[in-house]
């Protein structure tokens, strides 16, 4: 049993065409995927599937052995802690500075003051962003906004991260040493799935590629 399995999933929004047709998906634990695609294929709705932000029109997901279509809606933010994800459009609190943004899931988790400063400390000088811990969200670039959404997303080593165009902000030095520390969450166990518009990845990171084309999902040749 894989650690997300979709069976026949369908997606549409209200009353409109199905933008998701007949996903079949099964991510195991500790593996890795791309996922490719052009704009309007589909990659943000199948990722707010994964991430429990909607649930199918119709098909069956299970998660962390969970049926999570006909799981109740106050299961759901247990599900969602252990998962980690890189919104496009950032998601962070703009009334909060870098340090507090990144620092929340583990504060969420319960963990103590002292190893969350250590551990927010730590990961925030190793993205380049030791110098503006206490910079709020409205005062940074969009580079450095991604920055804050990766380390909020994967300083709780969760047992599956998402990521929207990770690296679409960032120089290709920093998008490097972003990968390299995705490769690292891999090697430790963490699933990871990836959407993204930047074909040279899959080439340079050698893991399987998945493919949007209308709606439909399926295995790169």
């Amino acid at each position: 049993m894989g650690l997300v399995r979709f069976e026949n999933v369908g997606l549409r929004y209200g009353s409109g065409p199905e933008v998701l047709h007949d996903i079949d998906l099964v991510l195991d634990p500790g593996s890795y995927h791309f996922l490719l695609g052009p704009s309007g294929a589909g990659k943000s709705s199948l990722l707010s599937l994964l991430y429990l932000a909607r649930k199918p029109t119709r098909g069956m997901i299970s998660m962390f052995e969970r049926d999570v279509t006909r799981a109740p809606r106050e299961s759901l933010p247990e599900l969602r802690r252990r998962i980690g994800v890189v919104f496009q459009d950032y998601h962070l609190l703009d009334h909060l500075t870098a340090f507090d943004n990144v620092a929340l899931p583990l504060r969420v988790a319960g963990v103590g003051a002292q190893r969350i400063r250590n551990d927010v400390m730590e990961l925030l000088h190793w993205v380049g962003l030791g110098d503006k811990i206490d910079v709020e969200p409205p005062y940074m670039s969009g580079g450095e906004k991604q920055r804050v959404a990766v380390a909020r997303a994967v300083i709780g080593q969760p047992d599956l991260l998402l990521a929207d165009e990770p690296t679409g902000n960032l120089d290709e030095a920093m998008a490097e040493r972003l990968m390299r520390l995705f490769e690292e969450l891999n090697r430790m166990g963490t699933t990871l799935f990836i959407a993204t518009h930047d074909t040279s990845l899959p080439r340079r990171f050698a893991h399987p590629v998945l493919r949007l084309d209308n709606g439909h999902l399926m295995a790169d040749a």
